[in-house]
């Protein structure tokens, strides 16, 4: 039986392609169910961050559905690994979570594993989930 020779270029190829198919088999999808909508109108906005450095700050993904009694968001192709979710029902179409005079929300907003902070949004720890494969989280909006 002849062995199978491939040219420097051949096993570039072949070193991408084992790359690329271990990267998509690692890849995840989180799906969010967020419960507590005030109304049908709006959307409901989430935010997915993958440090505490970004919390709050600079999301890795964003996704905004249509409001109603459990809207669903999905975060598609995540790396195993640890993230945290901010969500909040944008009623008034405005993109931003509004707030009264003091500062405190007027549109309802939630954390992943349902955290609350104290005067103040949760720290990314406290609102931290594994993801270690497709996954379901439910958070309900406050």
């Amino acid at each position: 039986m002849n062995p199978i020779r491939l040219s420097p270029l051949g096993y570039v190829v072949c070193i991408a392609a084992m790359a690329v198919a271990s990267a998509a088999a690692q890849a995840h999808d989180l799906t969010v169910e967020v419960l507590g909508a005030r109304s049908d109108k709006g959307t409901v906005d989430g935010a997915l961050y993958a440090d505490a450095a970004s919390w709050l700050k600079t999301s890795l993904q964003g996704e905004r559905q249509p409001a109603g009694a459990k809207t669903v968001l999905v975060y598609r192709n995540l790396q195993p690994g640890t993230y945290a979710l901010s969500v909040f029902h944008d009623e008034n179409g405005n993109a931003k979570l509004d707030s009264n005079i003091a500062g405190i929300p007027t549109e309802r907003y939630g954390f992943s594993r349902d955290a609350r902070g104290r005067m103040a949004a949760p720290s990314f720890a406290d609102a931290a989930i594994e993801l270690r494969g497709d996954t379901t989280i439910t958070i309900h909006l406050r």
